[in-house]
């Protein structure tokens, strides 16, 4: 008699596919962590090495720099070697970033420091993103995704007051040591808790490096790659750019708030966060609609940049910050997009790829907006103003191009349906 087939492994409970992706979101805490603590170690490494506004941009952004250099890499290396692999044998990396910048000693060593903790955090989202795309439904890949973000939005808590708190009580140094701890905890979780599930159907051959770097590169020879890549790169970065970096120093320099009192409002700004991704995934209007609605979302976020530049107020500052944080939750109809926009089989190197220009998007506003504020205290000007003004000219500029560069196909075939259906 011949042999019987392979009987398909029975997907796992999906409690036990919660708990995995809660240990992988252990790790995209930390890193969302890591690159907002610039906000709250600000005066104290101006303090100790001197730092000007160009210096401390480039320091928060080499975080995303290196964050996103490294994505592609790491893209590759899920696809040939699995997500659990790929993330344990990086995250070590930014255990070691945080020790040494706890350590260091010049600011040579501080952004050696950042460059490791980058390379060690840059799997730490996308293998969020690409467990949920693999094992949940994709009917709930929108919701989902904002459930990861707003998870993973734990570590902007820790870095507004607790972080603030405790660098105003022991300096900057005890907070890269309490990080380099809890990214410890967070590799031992996932080692121990992180087991990633067969897929069914046949097990696919595992490709050769050069074919998955041809196959990425494939991605950029499609017109519509352009417009998602662009507003990638400046719509998370606006958002980490006044979290991450600006807040702090705005709110200190502008109306003399204590390093706490600026701490409350990050930490304020983090909260709204934890929530506003869920809730636009539960909205998002589908595949045919999403395209106008991240093009508005984006316009409007640029102009309250531009007003939060512009008044000088405390509390309309803070009513700004608020509305800031409320709105900026749409960009996780961005990742919906990119995951509509590319046959099944390019899902995964599409959102690596997103996901790179994401956090080099970071990097670039982060350093630019820190030479801007240079600049702009060279001219006599307040700095903050034209830092907030970059940030919502980028942000127009980058929905522009959204809005009239060359949409997916895929969605122009979903609006159609969309049409024949109504």
């Amino acid at each position: 008699m011949p042999p019987a087939p392979p009987v398909a492994p029975a997907p796992p409970p999906q409690a036990t596919l919660w708990f995995m992706l809660l240990a992988l979101l252990s790790a995209f805490a930390l890193s969302q962590a890591y690159r907002t603590v610039t906000a709250i170690m600000a005066t104290g490494l101006q303090s100790d090495f001197g730092l000007s506004p160009a210096s401390l941009g480039a320091f928060a952004g080499l975080f995303g720099l290196s964050f996103g250099v490294t994505q592609f890499f790491m893209g590759i290396g899920m696809d040939l070697y699995g997500l659990r692999r790929t993330v344990l044998s990086a995250f070590p990396l930014a255990i070691a970033g945080a020790a040494v910048s706890a350590w260091a000693p010049n600011y040579g060593w501080l952004m050696f420091g950042q460059l490791l903790i980058g390379v060690g955090c840059a799997p730490a989202f996308l293998a969020c993103t690409v467990f949920i795309s693999r094992h949940f439904p994709s009917s709930r890949f929108a919701f989902m995704s904002g459930v990861g973000m707003g998870v993973g939005g734990l570590g902007l808590l820790l870095t507004g007051t607790p972080l603030a708190w405790l660098v105003q009580r022991t300096g900057w140094r005890s907070g890269f040591v309490l990080l380099a701890g809890l990214s410890a905890l967070a590799w031992l979780l996932i080692w121990r808790c992180v087991h990633e599930p067969a897929l069914p159907g046949p097990t696919p051959v595992r490709e050769r490096w050069g074919t998955a770097v041809r196959r990425f590169g494939a991605l950029f020879m499609l017109p519509h790659t352009l417009g998602i890549l662009l507003l990638g790169m400046v719509g998370y970065a606006s958002f980490l750019a006044l979290r991450g970096l600006w807040i702090g120093p705005m709110l200190i320099d502008r109306y003399a708030f204590t390093l706490v009192e600026s701490g409350n409002m990050a930490l304020g700004m983090s909260l709204i966060s934890l929530f506003t991704p869920a809730f636009f995934g539960r909205i998002d209007p589908g595949p045919a609609r999403r395209r106008a609605w991240v093009a508005n979302f984006s316009l409007l976020v640029a102009a309250l940049y531009l007003s939060l530049g512009l008044v000088h107020h405390a509390m309309l500052n803070l009513a700004l910050v608020v509305c800031i944080a409320l709105v900026s939750g749409y960009s996780v109809l961005q990742y919906s997009d990119v995951r509509s926009s590319y046959a099944p089989d390019l899902t995964g190197r599409a959102l690596s790829v997103f996901t790179m220009a994401m956090f080099l998007g970071v990097g670039l506003v982060q350093s630019l907006t820190g030479w801007v504020a240079s600049w702009a205290q060279g001219q006599g000007l307040e700095p903050y103003s034209a830092v907030m003004a970059t940030i919502a000219a980028l942000l127009a500029l980058g929905s522009t191009a959204f809005r009239w560069l060359p949409a997916s196909p895929l969605l122009q075939q979903a609006g159609a349906v969309d049409k024949e259906s109504a």
